[in-house]
């Protein structure tokens, strides 16, 4: 057999690394970085996202509220507008229960207090009331002379004035806890 060579000891002397060495050495950790500032943007963009979807979601839940805020409150100024007095108090009853929420916005309330006008113009124990043979000439409707409609709007007063900031006299006060003559 034949002896196997010995090695040979190789010496390789080089100089500095060049730029190109140095930068190529360092690709990884610039793509690593690269890959970070782009997750991060992401993440970023996505909380940005998901915030504005839940404010739109939120703006969107509150416009549909009040549209059938509205609805109700368009079917209760009606029926508070009605002939029949039970209708009449029905429909002001739920203007008070409308007035109370907080979908309803100062203008809203100010065209709500249409409806307890003329039931409290005709009470009787309004100190400057008409008496009921004037009242029927001014063209207040029969069902405003009827006392529980007149409870039910003296109601409606004193959430829309409580809502609106208002003094509430106290004649309403008492027509509104029943204490007036002819109150059921």
């Amino acid at each position: 057999m034949t002896p196997s060579p010995a090695p040979v000891d190789v010496f390789v002397q080089t100089g500095p690394a060049e730029w190109w060495q140095v930068l190529a050495a360092l690709g990884p950790l610039a793509v690593l970085l690269a890959a970070a500032i782009g997750a991060a943007i992401s993440l970023r963009t996505l909380q940005q996202r998901a915030a504005a979807d839940t404010a739109a979601l939120a703006q969107q839940r509150e416009a549909d509220n009040r549209s059938e805020w509205w609805n109700r409150a368009q079917w209760a100024l009606d029926s508070s507008l009605a002939a029949d007095p039970r209708r009449t108090e029905l429909g002001l009853g739920v203007l008070a229960v409308l007035a109370d929420s907080g979908l309803a916005s100062p203008e809203e309330l100010k065209i709500i207090t249409v409806a307890w006008e003329d039931p409290l113009d005709s009470a009787p124990a309004r100190p400057t009331a008409l008496p009921p043979s004037e009242a029927a000439v001014s063209g207040h409707r029969a069902s405003s002379r009827d006392p529980g409609v007149q409870s039910a709007a003296a109601r409606l007063r004193l959430v829309t004035d409580r809502r609106l900031g208002r003094s509430t006299p106290e004649w309403v006060r008492e027509l509104a806890d029943g204490k007036q003559h002819g109150v059921r």
